[in-house]
């Protein structure tokens, strides 16, 4: 590759060396030479033909685009990446890239890992003391916050015991309706105003028994930190899918924007069943929705969706919420705060926020689906 001109121009000749084939006239005393010589330029011609031939291949395959996948398994879930690349350029650097991103990310706010940032942070029950975190930890919980004070409470990193106590967590699933004294005796150590978040890197606990969960952000939080890495990598166009949640950059193979399904928010449509599509290019895509994690009781639906205010799920026929914005952490966090603030607040606040748009399904009282859209929200 390194010895052909790829930018010649079409017209300009090719450099071989022919030359000596067209040396002057023939002697009269070799009469089949010109039928040689002639043979030999038919040859010569046809080896020009041939490598303007190459040469015009390989200069389409550099043009060309090709698409790899690079997947596997972090926090709990799978994750998808699709990088458009030239003809010559691999992937498999950027893979490994990838892998270790994703483990940093996790040891620093996976709480099934006993020694991870969040786990350590949890077990900390020393009321006015710093505990010092790394710039990702510091990162997530900044927004966290931000998504606290947006949604008034709505969103809540710290509800895991709450999720725990109606079987949603991580020490297992139970199909029972907790008591309202169960309820009560938990709430007070729930709320974000329980930590205190220092500009020096560090989180000061104001309630021995408060603990966070980042996972309804964190997920989004990787795939911006994926994307990131692979745009580092010099690459333009690729989508990143971490459990659902999306970045997508630039185009695909064929030159069109990504398209992203929205699934069917019904609990049993299958999780292949597109409801709604849109197109990106440059944004980041998250959803949250109640039609897969729940439990019933004498015929009344309880949703993993949990009103960190109140200590109950939800019921305000939200079903599924779509968020589209430059950032998948906030994508991801917003999404379930919306969830919990209903059709009305969860719109209003999506309307009010610059550079955000999103889709709320809602289920009708004859069971029918219905959505609301957000002003600009792609169609």
């Amino acid at each position: 590759m390194d010895s052909l001109n790829l930018e010649q121009k079409p017209d300009a000749p090719v450099p071989f060396p022919f030359s000596h084939f067209e040396s002057g006239p023939p002697s009269k005393s070799s009469a089949p030479a010109p039928i040689r010589n002639k043979a030999v330029s038919m040859v010569g011609k046809l080896q020009i033909i041939v490598v303007v031939f190459v040469l015009g291949y390989l200069s389409s395959a550099c043009d060309a685009r090709q698409e790899h996948l690079i997947r596997g398994r972090t926090m709990g879930t799978t994750y998808n990446v699709k990088v458009v690349t030239g003809y010559f350029r691999g992937v498999l650097d950027l893979k490994e890239k990838i892998a270790r991103r994703l483990e940093q990310i996790n040891q620093s706010m996976s709480t099934y890992q006993k020694d991870s940032e969040i786990s350590r942070f949890n077990r900390f029950n020393r009321v006015g003391e710093p505990f010092h975190i790394s710039d990702d930890f510091f990162k997530v919980v900044n927004a966290a916050n931000k998504i606290h004070r947006l949604s008034g409470g709505a969103w809540d990193g710290t509800v895991n015991p709450l999720i725990d106590l109606w079987g949603f967590g991580a020490k297992g699933r139970h199909a029972a309706v907790p008591s309202e004294a169960a309820i009560s005796a938990i709430l007070p150590e729930i709320g974000f105003n329980h930590i205190e978040i220092n500009a020096d890197g560090y989180l000061v606990k104001k309630h021995p028994a408060v603990s966070l969960d980042l996972s309804s952000i964190a997920k989004g939080f990787g795939v911006d930190a994926v994307a990131e890495v692979v745009r580092s990598d010099g690459h333009a166009d690729f989508l990143v899918e971490i459990g659902g949640e999306v970045y997508a950059a630039g185009f695909r193979q064929d030159g069109q924007p990504w398209r992203i399904g929205i699934n069917r928010p019904r609990t049993d449509a299958p999780a292949d069943e597109v409801y709604r599509a849109v197109s990106l290019s440059d944004q980041a895509f998250a959803t949250s929705g109640d039609y897969r994690n729940f439990f019933e009781v004498n015929g009344v639906r309880y949703s993993h969706v949990i009103d960190p205010r109140t200590g109950y799920p939800v019921s305000n026929g939200v079903v599924s919420v779509s968020i589209i914005t430059d950032t998948c952490m906030f994508a991801d966090a917003l999404a379930t705060a919306v969830m919990v603030m209903g059709t009305e607040k969860g719109l209003a606040l999506i309307n009010r926020l610059k550079g955000v748009e999103g889709m709320i399904v809602f289920e009708k009282e004859d069971g029918r689906l219905a959505d609301l859209y957000s002003q600009g929200f792609p169609r």
